[in-house]
């Protein structure tokens, strides 16, 4: 049996298929746009398995799919909890041999690397406690619609070195851009990935120095899922990082700015930023959309034998 390829990291593909999957999102786009009916997974089935909560990432996987022609389960919390009760490896075993790829959002990324080795089918990495990559695909495409290439360009990242900041630190690799962080002592992002990356990330305790001349500038809520009890905490100590107006305007004059959401205004970000016309992010959240769209297509299309 041929092993499945999987999508876990942006390091899982080469360079030229990252943009490849980020260009054929532009298309089944403009497919969307111009109302084309395009089902190239007709029968095909994508199971999703969510230890986390989610907007964006379930509708985007559930609604691209049905597009796409396929269906989509969605397995609640309650309905799974993964490796409790039954082993991850089991479920995997079973799972795989029922549906055509598994979307997973979870919190230890260990869950999703166990999962792939005993599954028969795509694994996508739908949010872990490491990576975003999935949304990484939607900012690159988001940056491409806007901008054009990324490559050779500067990106600021101003925050917490959270999964978000190591997907960029990734896509800094792989896209070929200078990414700048500007983290608060003690919230850098993993030092896996900065070693990764080498010179193409600096570390700065200051977001304005960070946001210099930068062509894309991008951020985070300061409390992430799972970690409510630090948040007064956090409050006060991303308080000099959050990305204001003012912010931008030391940044590149064509700058543009990305937020994954959902955003807290007035904590992350300034009241009035997502209403900035330098601001993309409604561009980027419909973007998962089409990116992840693209991602399927990739990944489970092939999969089709003739009878």
């Amino acid at each position: 049996m041929m092993s499945a390829r999987h999508f876990l990291s942006m390091m899982d593909y080469t360079p030229a298929e990252l943009v490849g999957v980020i260009r054929r999102g532009v298309e089944l786009k403009d497919l969307r746009n111009r109302g084309v009916l395009f089902e190239p997974l007709k029968g095909r089935i994508l199971a999703m398995i969510f230890e986390k909560s989610s907007t964006r990432t379930r509708v985007s996987f559930e609604a691209g799919m049905i597009q796409l022609g396929g269906q989509a389960i969605f397995l609640s919390p309650r309905d799974t909890q993964l490796g409790r009760g039954e082993p991850i490896a089991d479920g995997a075993r079973v799972m795989s041999r029922m549906v055509d790829a598994v979307m997973i959002r979870t919190f230890a990324h260990s869950n999703l690397t166990e999962f792939a080795a005993h599954s028969r089918v795509p694994v996508i990495n739908g949010l872990s406690d490491d990576l975003h990559p999935c949304q990484l695909l939607a900012d690159m495409q988001t940056f491409l619609e806007h901008r054009g290439s990324i490559q050779g360009k500067t990106v600021a990242w101003i925050g917490d070195g959270n999964n978000m900041c190591n997907s960029y630190i990734e896509a800094a690799i792989q896209f070929d851009f200078q990414l700048r962080v500007a983290c608060p002592d003690g919230y850098e992002p993993s030092a896996h990935y900065l070693a990764l990356a080498g010179d193409r990330v600096t570390l700065t305790r200051d977001p304005h120095e960070a946001v210099k001349g930068a062509h894309l500038v991008s951020t985070d809520v300061w409390t992430s899922m799972g970690q409510e009890e630090e948040a007064a905490k956090r409050l006060a100590l991303f308080k000099p990082f959050q990305v204001t107006r003012e912010m931008l305007d030391r940044a590149a004059d064509d700058v543009i700015f990305m937020h994954c959401l959902p955003a807290h205004r007035g904590e992350e970000i300034s009241e009035d930023l997502l209403d900035d016309p330098r601001s993309v992010a409604w561009d980027q959240a419909e973007n998962r959309l089409h990116a992840q769209k693209a991602l399927l297509e990739f990944l489970v299309a092939p999969a089709f034998a003739a009878p």
